[in-house]
Parts: C-alpha cells; structure tokens; sequence
C-alpha cells in the first residue's frame, strides 16, 4: 500500500524510516518533505504546502493512497483530518475538535479540570489589567502562556512579577499572533519534565515508551526554550509504577471526557507531565501529535510493525494488536544551525551524513532541503537529529555523539550532555 505522510520535520523522516519498514507499505509520500526523505527508499517528496488540503485530496485520490499520516499539529488544528476524511480517506490523526486540545490551552485546561486530571492551577483572561493583577496576587515564579500554537514558543517561565507582566503584554500586543486572544496563568512547577504518547482508537489508549526532551538550547539545562535538543528513551524516571497511574488518571480520564463530548479521537494523544522530586505528576500540557525529537528515539524501539497500529487506530481495534519493543535504549542529539533559536542562516551544505550512520546510527532530517546541485544544505533552526541506539544508555548516547563527529556545516551547534540525567544515574 501506498501511504502519504505530512510534514517536513525530523519526526515526519522518522515516521517515513519506520512505516517503510513495514512489509505492507510499497511507497511512502512526504509532503512536502525534506532533504532526508528526498533521499530515503521508497520515498519521494511532493511539493505541497501542509494546509493545501485540496492539493493533498487530489493528489491521494489520483494515485491510490491508503492512508494519510499526519504529523505538525498546524495541519489538524485547521481541520486536515475532517477534510480528507469527507474525500473518503483513511486518516491517522484527530479531527479538528481533538486538536483543540493542543491548540488551545484553555480549552486543554478545562477538559482536564472535567476529568479530574491532575494539572497545574491555572485561570484564563481576556484582557491584561486582570491577568496582571491575578499575577500579582500569585507571586512569581509563575508560568504564561499564550492560548493557541506559538510553534512552542509561547510558554514564559516567569521568574520576576516584571518578566511575567512584559510576558502578558507581549501575548496580547499579538507577539504569537492570533494565539494572543486568551493568556493562562499557571503555577510553576518543578521536576523533572517526561513525555507520554499515546495511541487511541478513540476507545482503546495505550501508551507508547516514555520519553525525556531536553527543551534548554544550552548545557546544563540552561539558556532559552527550544523545540527540543535532544531526548531519550525509555525514561526511567517514569517507573511502571508511575506508568499505570499515567494510565488510569490521565490517559483514559482523557479519552473519555474527549469521547463524553462527542469527539472521536483517533491518533495519538500526547501527555507532558511534571514529575516531581516526591514522585508525584501533574499534566503541563497536551498535544495531538507524536512528538519531536521523541519521536526519533520512540520508534526505533518500537519491533511492532508502525503501519499495524495506525490502521488499528483509523479503524477501531487497537485493543486487538500488541505492542511489543526491542530491548535497550535510544538517544538522539540535535544538530542546529548557529544562532538557533533565534536568527540562523540557511544554506549551508551538509556533509558527512552518510559516514555518520551505521547499523546502531540512524539521520533522521529536520531541517534540510536539496539545492540546484543535489546536495543536501540546512534548511531551518534544528537541522538533523543524530540518533544512536545501544544495549544501555551509555552505549546509545556514545553512538550518538559518534555519528555526530562525521557531520560538519558552517555553524553546526549540538549540546554535549544530552542524557546527563541518566548517565550520572547509570
């Protein structure tokens, strides 16, 4: 079968890699894809934009796609799901109200105060004289974010009353566009950040490895958010323990408000949890997508055929098909452009990928495209993910940073201590 894939990220390439693997699929189609899928078997690109859903309908009817994989959460906020389902395709991803549940965190924060779902305090306002005095009222350090998608940017740790009032401003001066129509104010919490994905049929949710994200642009944790520098897998600190509580107060607490209200929620639910120092949790957020960079260290440990469970998802019987996973674990290390995440070049000719990988390397493309010349040259803030798998995580973050000394590109910057957490524990 032939499936088509949106997006162009690392997680899209990463989703690309696995379904390929699949016995059943012959051809995968990314669009609009990038450098790395331009260059996978089995693979080719189609230049469309991710929102041209007219475009992508007419491309799937005309050549024989079974299924439609999305992946950025932009495409199923605006609705991609609904519209290709009412063409008569079979879609992995929520409809337009489950995406609701990343694309506003308002909307997020009361379904799970419905569900009893563990979460920060938090209030929602529509003007800023209030917030700011719900602010003051609070103390700091305190958490703002801006209501709608701010391609991950619209969350500020405040740790100043000052920082936290220029932070309301900046959300309703409309900084993060049309995400500035609400603020919610949170209490901060503090711990260790996992993330949970989760495959739902829309009854049936069962959670995939847990994952830890390294959010910091730079060492030690420190410096300004990102989309994600690198991560790891499986996190240990979210014990099977911990796990089966994810399970029952969080996942189907989910699941079924979601269904309660009418929503048939298939695809993957994504929960990012605060995990204290006390081993307790509570949601910071949900997303309506797999994850990136977990992605390209969930799925290389994954031994279930991806394709098996998708459909199980689209068609409502994932209670039938296991999930099994290959022993060890996994890590990857974002090569990103000099200046990220603020103004970076683009342009710049990438070498040494292929010298990188090896049968416990994989390059999984984030932002890279192919020039007039056929090479491949970066393309956006996080260029590759650099993904290494081992018996231990020492063994996969060494193979990793292996890898990574092939790779050269005019102002390559990597973190050198992806993983320190669990190093220092193993």
């Amino acid at each position: 079968m032939k499936v088509l894939v949106v997006g162009n990220g690392g997680r899209e390439h990463a989703l690309a890699w696995k379904l390929l693997q699949s016995p059943q699929v012959e051809q995968v189609v990314c669009v609009p894809g990038n450098g790395g899928t331009a260059n996978l078997a089995g693979c080719q690109n189609l230049p469309l934009a991710v929102d041209d859903f007219a475009g992508i309908s007419q491309y799937a009817l005309a050549n024989q796609i079974s299924l439609v994989v999305v992946g950025p959460e932009v495409p199923l906020a605006k609705g991609i799901t609904d519209y290709l389902q009412a063409q008569g395709l079979m879609v992995f991803g929520p409809v337009r109200a489950g995406a609701q549940i990343e694309a506003s965190k308002a909307w997020a924060k009361a379904l799970m105060q419905e569900a009893g779902i563990p979460t920060a305090k938090a209030a929602v306002f529509t003007e800023a004289a209030a917030a700011k005095s719900y602010v003051q009222s609070q103390g700091a350090p305190i958490v703002v974010k801006a209501d709608g998608l701010a391609a991950g940017k619209g969350v500020i740790v405040a740790t100043t009353m000052e920082q936290a009032e220029s932070a309301i401003d900046a959300i309703f001066q409309g900084q993060f566009g049309s995400a500035g129509e609400f603020v919610v104010i949170e209490e901060c919490l503090f711990g260790q950040e996992v993330s949970v994905l989760a495959l739902t049929d829309g009854l049936t949710i069962r959670p995939l490895l847990p994952a830890q994200d390294h959010k910091r642009v730079g060492e030690g944790d420190t410096g300004e958010n990102t989309g994600g520098m690198g991560a790891y897998c499986p996190a240990p600190i979210a014990t099977p323990e911990l796990m089966a509580r994810v399970q029952t107060d969080v996942l189907e607490k989910a699941i079924a408000t979601l269904r309660s209200k009418g929503i048939d929620y298939r695809g993957v639910l994504y929960a990012g949890l605060m995990i204290t120092p006390a081993g307790d949790f509570k949601v910071l957020e949900f997303n309506c997508r797999f994850g990136d960079p977990e992605t390209q260290v969930i799925l290389p440990l994954l031994a279930t055929p991806l394709l098996d469970l998708i459909l199980a998802c689209v068609e409502k019987r994932l209670s039938e098909v296991p999930i099994t996973w290959h022993s060890g674990a996994a890590a990857t290390v974002v090569a990103a452009s000099g200046g990220y995440p603020g103004d970076y070049q683009k342009g710049k000719v990438i070498t040494g990928i292929d010298a990188a990988e090896t049968a416990t390397v994989t390059v999984f493309h984030a932002g890279t495209k192919l020039n007039d010349q056929q090479q491949v040259v970066t393309d956006g803030g996080r260029v590759l993910n650099v993904t290494g798998t081992g018996k231990n995580f020492q063994q996969a973050i060494a193979q990793a940073y292996t890898g990574l000394k092939s790779i050269q590109f005019e102002g390559i910057y990597y973190r050198r201590d992806i993983g320190h957490r669990v190093l220092s524990a193993e």
